[in-house]
């Protein structure tokens, strides 16, 4: 899947973010992430978008400052060229999920060898629905810096009690061995 566009918004009848992602071929992703997913998220993507900036060839970032430095200058440098005033498409010609989004209650975030960040988003369902659905993100660094710097956005304007930073500082001594998998 070829994304090309992101947009993330509070919704406030639902007191969710609704993510929505569109494909180059006019497919739409909708997902909707809970305060907790999101605020949980949140600090789970940078630490591993730390990392792979970290990855990139000729980069020596061996420790969590020396990433968070790298992490800071490559998002200002994306924010100066990003398109952040472009209207979110709104014609999907399929919405391969279903009309209604996808409750998130699972995200896995693996690193790829090739550079990249694979986002796994899954809705496990619940005793009414034992079923799991899941969608497969595959993010370059620049996408990721987007995502983080629109849920920091969404998250802000749903007044969740958190400044725009606070999210990603949240318990970094808990997150820097938590895995990279978080359960709502």
């Amino acid at each position: 899947m070829q994304i090309h566009q992101l947009s993330v918004s509070y919704v406030d009848r639902q007191d969710r973010l609704l993510l929505r992602v569109n494909t180059q071929t006019a497919q739409e992703f909708r997902f909707w992430l809970t305060r907790r997913m999101a605020l949980r998220l949140l600090p789970a993507i940078g630490q591993s978008l730390g990392r792979l900036e970290a990855q990139t060839p000729g980069v020596l970032a061996p420790d969590k400052g020396s990433r968070q430095i790298l992490t800071d200058l490559k998002r200002e440098a994306f924010l100066e060229k990003a398109d952040f005033q472009t209207p979110f498409a709104e014609q999907a010609a399929e919405l391969p999920l279903g009309k209604e989004p996808m409750l998130v209650t699972d995200v896995q975030l693996t690193l790829q060898a090739a550079g990249g960040m694979l986002m796994v988003l899954q809705d496990k369902g619940g005793t009414s629905d034992p079923g799991t659905k899941q969608c497969q993100l595959q993010l370059q660094a620049s996408l990721v810096h987007g995502l983080t710097h629109l849920m920091r956005q969404a998250i802000d304007t749903a007044q969740w009690g958190t400044g725009p930073e606070a999210p990603a500082q949240a318990e970094p001594a808990a997150l820097e061995s938590a895995p990279s998998g978080y359960r709502h």
